[in-house]
């Protein structure tokens, strides 16, 4: 992959940073300071700026605060627009990616952009070994330059067809961070690559192919990517299992359980705690490798792109792997990923049908194309069964899925929270939202309305709950909050309220705006708002 080295931390926090961040995705380096002398035994070729005040580039070099004097002097557009330039004194490109004036409506992302334009320009001329100089916090922004070198390394991604490919990609070798009077920067940095590492398994499971995704490819990758021990992984492939624990998910596995490549696999991974655990935090994930519509299938020209519709339990492992290198100490956290790929075939399950989840609701199927839901509301049951048997402490409940395109109609490329009413008592969906909002994985909160749950009613003799209309999401009123109110209901979480014996905290996230459509990089969301929510 490419090395991330790090300057301006003290020097004797250097081995210690290193021996802690050696089992990240990116091997760390520190060095203590910026000088002709490190540009040149470091080997950066391009200088990478953000901020183009002269008190801030004069604490990097007085050289490029001089520069940048005369460009601003003679290039009206210097601070609005992109641009690459040589600095003779230093003998290196210099990129300047301006974040400009930020209105009352810009937020932290701003930073983000930036960053990735820099690392993408200096890429373009030919830089293999970068130095990004962070903008300093402010009071409005204080994870600024946070914000920023995860843009950066989002733009260096590649993914996991592309790592196995020799000569392809963008050949970075290193990547060097100018990090500004920050306070505990060991400590800050740990942080950051931890972030980052979520990130990087989060994007690897989201972009990957349909077959290099698949179900059982899905497994042997978290297999590896958890064989520390540190998380315990169970993988439950039997259809037999599924047919009698999972009948919902079982329904939607049927077509591609018939092709061995392509069946589903139901994986959990858990954290326990050192020290008694405070609170418990419960994931599940929809991870639908590819999606069809099914039998109800998506014709028209509007299948391309469904291998992303696994993001959801993409995000799941990927904020387990920022637990399991955070090891919170009083924090239980399990993380359920449903993988199944939505299939046409003889077997694929139809409208109509009326199934009996694990909650022992009658549900009557009304389109195949709202798969994710079925593969969820089980595991989501159990769950909550795990919650009332064992006595789990201070519990929330999640699932997290590219659900609908209602959901992208109506807040764009953000993500959203519904609470159901436990956790909007505890004004849950305002605490993600704010923390979202301060790491740039912004949220917009919707509400659950009596409409989501007499929509989702049983309309005929023996059904108890609607699956869904034959309509798209896009089309249906309220499209992205019904579905929230059908987990609910196929889960039996309904009986877990505000006003029942065992109130239970249950938020649905629908990230189908903010996940990242092909052919662009996945993003990760929501795993910064969730790890500054639970794990800070």
């Amino acid at each position: 992959m490419y090395s991330v080295t790090v300057l301006g931390v003290p020097a004797a926090t250097r081995a210690e940073c290193v021996q802690k961040l050696s089992h990240l995705p990116c091997r760390v380096k520190l060095l203590s300071r910026v000088e002709r002398s490190v540009l040149d035994s470091e080997g950066y070729d391009a200088i990478c700026v953000l901020d183009g005040s002269a008190s801030e580039l004069n604490e990097v070099s007085p050289a490029l605060s001089q520069l940048f004097t005369q460009q601003k002097s003679f290039d009206k557009a210097f601070e609005s627009e992109l641009s690459c330039f040589r600095c003779i004194e230093l003998n290196r490109r210099v990129v300047y990616s301006p974040v400009g004036h930020l209105t009352d409506y810009d937020d932290v992302r701003r930073y983000a952009e930036a960053a990735q334009a820099a690392v993408g320009r200096a890429i373009k001329a030919g830089s293999k070994t970068p130095l990004l100089v962070l903008p300093k916090s402010s009071e409005r922004f204080v994870d600024a330059p946070l914000v920023a070198l995860l843009g950066a390394l989002h733009q260096l991604y590649q993914p996991l067809e592309v790592r196995a490919t020799a000569g392809k990609g963008h050949g970075v070798q290193s990547l060097g961070v100018y990090l500004p009077n920050v306070a505990s920067a060991d400590a800050w940095l740990q942080s950051a690559l931890m972030l980052e590492a979520g990130r990087f398994v989060a994007r690897d499971i989201g972009d990957g192919d349909p077959e290099r995704m698949a179900p059982p490819r899905v497994a042997e990758y978290v297999q590896k990517a958890f064989s520390s021990g540190t998380i315990k992984v169970k993988i439950v492939d039997d259809p037999a299992v599924f047919e009698r624990e999972y009948p919902l998910f079982q329904a939607v596995n049927r077509a591609a359980g018939t092709v061995k490549r392509h069946a589903g696999r139901i994986i959990f991974l858990e954290y326990k705690p050192p020290n008694p655990a405070r609170k418990t935090v419960m994931l599940v994930g929809k991870g639908v490798t590819y999606d069809t519509g099914g039998a109800d299938i998506k014709a028209g020209g509007i299948m391309a792109g469904m291998s992303r519709d696994k993001c959801g339990a993409a995000a799941v492992a990927g904020f387990m792997k920022v637990v399991e290198l955070r090891k919170p100490s009083d924090v239980h956290v399990v993380g359920v990923m449903c993988m199944v790929r939505n299939s046409v075939g003889e077997e694929c399950y139809v409208s109509d049908e009326i199934i009996t989840s694990r909650a022992k609701q009658r549900i009557r199927v009304g389109n195949t194309d709202a798969e994710g839901r079925m593969a969820m509301a089980d595991a989501l049951c159990e769950m909550k069964e795990r919650v009332l048997y064992e006595k789990l402490p201070e519990p929330h409940l999640y699932t997290i899925a590219t659900l609908t395109g209602h959901a992208v109609l109506a807040v764009g490329n953000s993500a959203i929270v519904m609470d159901n009413g436990p956790a909007r008592t505890a004004d849950h969906g305002l605490t993600l939202q704010r923390e979202g909002e301060n790491i740039g994985d912004p949220f917009e909160i919707s509400i659950l309305r009596k409409e989501d749950f007499d929509f989702h009613k049983g309309k005929g003799i023996g059904e108890d709950i609607l699956q869904a209309n034959n309509l798209p999401s896009s089309r249906t009123p309220r499209g992205h909050q019904g579905p929230a109110a059908f987990l609910i209901l196929a889960s039996g979480l309904d009986q877990c309220g505000r006003e029942n014996a065992t109130p239970i905290k249950y938020s649905h996230l629908d990230i189908a705006g903010s996940a990242g459509d092909v052919p662009h990089t996945p993003t990760g969301s929501p795993i910064l708002a969730l790890v500054r929510t639970h794990l800070q």
